[in-house]
């Protein structure tokens, strides 16, 4: 059985911080139990954050950390020069077996590149990817990659595809989760030379349950559980997604403020399912994205994130730590060296 969780929050990523990243731990300390915080971040400002909750004193460690790394910073340049900084202080606890997870709403770029160069990659593992999870009709799918390598070789595709089942099969509970390719055609000979090689490798593996080519318009339907791509397919995809979802909530509440009365006691009558889809397309329900392919638990939450969207990429990284999805990503791809 797995003892105390230690987990390391960037207290000063995020649009928010420290007040979300703060108000994120003591939600999550309220709710789930076996776990130990570690707040990096100027000491003086996480410590004012705390003065306003009663918790557990001894559940909640400040890190002090003076400096901070900007979304507009060179991500390598930052990290060598701001080795003070709270993602960087964050980072070395996971790097150290100090804690055993890292959150961090901070620079995408400088995570990234943390991840990679502070706590290092998996042995075996080519490129590490990131990872989201996105609400479709029929379920919840994973993108593999999301935009940590733009230039990819066909044999990265593969560990993506390996590393996005073990995870959907331990955080979501899909026992044999279904692994798609993004391409331009759902016919096998479709695509570039890129996808054209992964194809066949991925058809080769007999323990992915690969369903062949997914078109860019059938991955919202949710039925490919993990959706392999480079990075530079699965940033653009991630991001027309999150646009057209926001576009077409806010043109349907347009429409019906423009509308007359009927239109209006419609709404108002169907308000629930409004609501209801609203929070299926909210990224603070799903609570960050993983860095798949790093050796720790590394997950990258929204910039914008709030202390809801905090204490849920909590959540996830629990249930992250609690299924052992890091040591199953090691034996799978150590197996295959």
């Amino acid at each position: 059985m797995k003892g105390i969780m230690r987990i390391a929050i960037d207290g000063m990523g995020g649009d928010n911080a420290p007040k979300a990243v703060v108000e994120g731990v003591i939600k999550a300390l309220n709710e789930y139990q076996g776990i130990e915080y570690y707040i990096t971040g100027p000491k003086e400002k996480i410590e004012e954050e705390l003065k306003n909750y009663t918790y557990d004193k001894s559940l909640i460690n400040i890190v002090d950390a003076r400096e901070v790394i900007s979304p507009n910073e060179h991500p390598v340049m930052a990290l060598k020069r701001k080795k003070d900084s709270s993602i960087c202080r964050a980072l070395k606890l996971v790097k150290d077996k100090e804690c055993d997870a890292v959150i961090s709403g901070g620079s995408t770029g400088a995570f990234l590149a943390g991840c990679t160069l502070i706590v290092g990659r998996i042995k075996g593992i080519e490129r590490p990817a990131l990872a989201p999870i996105m609400p479709g009709k029929n379920g919840s799918f994973m993108i593999v990659d999301a935009g940590a390598n733009v230039d990819c070789k066909p044999s990265y595709l593969v560990q993506f595809a390996k590393m996005g089942k073990i995870y959907y099969q331990g955080v979501l509970g899909k026992e044999k989760p279904s692994v798609g390719l993004v391409n331009i055609g759902s016919e096998e000979e479709k695509g570039n030379e890129l996808t054209k090689a992964a194809h066949k490798l991925l058809k080769e593996e007999e323990n992915l349950n690969f369903v062949g080519n997914v078109e860019p318009r059938d991955t919202s339907n949710g039925d490919v559980n993990v959706l392999v791509c480079d990075g530079f397919v699965g940033n653009t995809l991630l991001k027309m997604y999150e646009g057209v979802a926001s576009t077409l909530l806010s043109m349907i509440k347009d429409e019906i403020l423009s509308s007359g009365l009927i239109s209006k006691i419609g709404a108002l009558l169907l308000k629930p399912v409004f609501k209801a889809l609203k929070i299926k397309f909210d990224y603070k329900e799903y609570g960050g994205a993983p860095f798949l392919g790093v050796d720790g638990i590394c997950i990258k939450a929204h910039g914008s994130s709030d202390g809801k969207a905090f204490k849920n990429a909590i959540r996830q990284t629990k249930t992250f730590y609690d299924n052992d999805v890091l040591g199953k990503i090691k034996e799978e791809l150590q197996n295959n060296i």
